[in-house]
């Protein structure tokens, strides 16, 4: 099982998200001993969902769809001055 204490994740997430996205895996998260989130590849993220709701898969497909031609929003944009 893929297990890693959030603190080394925190320190190595680039590592991470690339295991995570060339495995098409996933990684448990674990705090203070007790496994509390994961990390999933997206695709596999994406089969999860559509098992669960057709509809969430076709608002997935028309976000990718945004992302492609741009149309994103800025971090102040959501955030506003921090």
């Amino acid at each position: 099982m893929n297990i890693v204490n959030a603190t080394v994740l925190r320190n190595n997430l680039s590592d991470a998200l690339n295991e995570v996205n060339r495995n098409k895996d996933f990684l448990l998260v674990a705090k203070k001993g007790k496994i509390t989130s994961a990390l999933v590849n997206i695709d596999l993220f994406e089969d999860l969902l559509a098992l669960s709701n057709k509809d969430y898969l076709k608002s997935i497909r028309q976000a990718r769809a945004e992302y492609k031609n741009s149309d994103v929003f800025s971090h102040e944009e959501i955030f506003g001055e921090i």
